[in-house]
């Protein structure tokens, strides 16, 4: 019977009793739910805000800019690029929150200010003073506000402020600012990806058409 006993207990390799544990906290890590006291941070809240100046992973679209660092502002920039058709998305999203101040040509007479409604000309992207800004000052415009704008952080989300601040600086490289680097593809100097792709085809045609003479008149 002892011996019909222990066989039974005998569970193979597997062994489901550790014995005796050293620091039983590190082997059974405890679990605190959100928003419940926890003693193991001084202000005894579980739920944490992320460390300063870091982005969680999986974030594609980064924006930790913080208010008043203008320092910040004249580097900070994005990695995306816009085909053609968030190029339009970007003009219909401008001409929604940004037209009834800064004009539906981007030449700061808005309806608001033709109406006398302001004292002051809102910003007129196609002048000088606009027209070479840093894209990272626009940004933080349109996060926190500027002068007399405010903010519209709750209003477009970080990928549709940066669409707007492509579409300006489209029309801005048509217009003497700096060459268009949102784009699909590389620099155009105000070109879409598509006008480049078209150029680039009707050349190939062109030469085409060349050659296929120059062959005639050998023959």
């Amino acid at each position: 019977m002892v011996g019909l006993g222990l066989a039974a207990c005998n569970s193979g390799s597997m062994r489901r009793n550790p014995g005796r544990v050293y620091a039983p906290d590190m082997t059974y890590s405890r679990a605190y739910d959100a928003y419940t006291s926890n003693p193991n941070f001084a202000d005894s809240q579980t739920s944490r805000l992320p460390v300063p100046g870091t982005i969680a992973r999986g974030h594609e679209l980064p924006d930790h800019l913080k208010e008043g660092d203008t320092m910040a502002y004249k580097t900070f920039t994005t990695s995306m690029r816009f085909s053609d058709d968030d190029m339009v998305e970007g003009k219909r999203l401008f001409d929604i929150y940004c037209a009834i101040c800064h004009g539906p040509n981007l030449d700061g007479n808005g309806p608001l200010y033709a109406s006398g409604k302001f004292a002051a000309m809102p910003a007129n992207f196609k002048g000088e003073k606009y027209l070479h800004m840093p894209v990272g000052q626009m940004f933080a415009a349109a996060k926190y506000g500027k002068n007399m704008m405010g903010s519209y952080a709750s209003q477009l989300d970080i990928k549709q402020r940066w669409m707007i601040i492509a579409y300006i600086k489209k029309v801005q490289s048509q217009n003497g600012g700096d060459a268009f680097t949102f784009g699909v593809g590389p620099a155009t100097g105000g070109k879409t990806a598509t006008d480049t792709a078209s150029a680039g085809k009707a050349q190939a045609n062109a030469t085409d058409v060349k050659s296929t003479n120059s062959d005639n008149k050998k023959g």
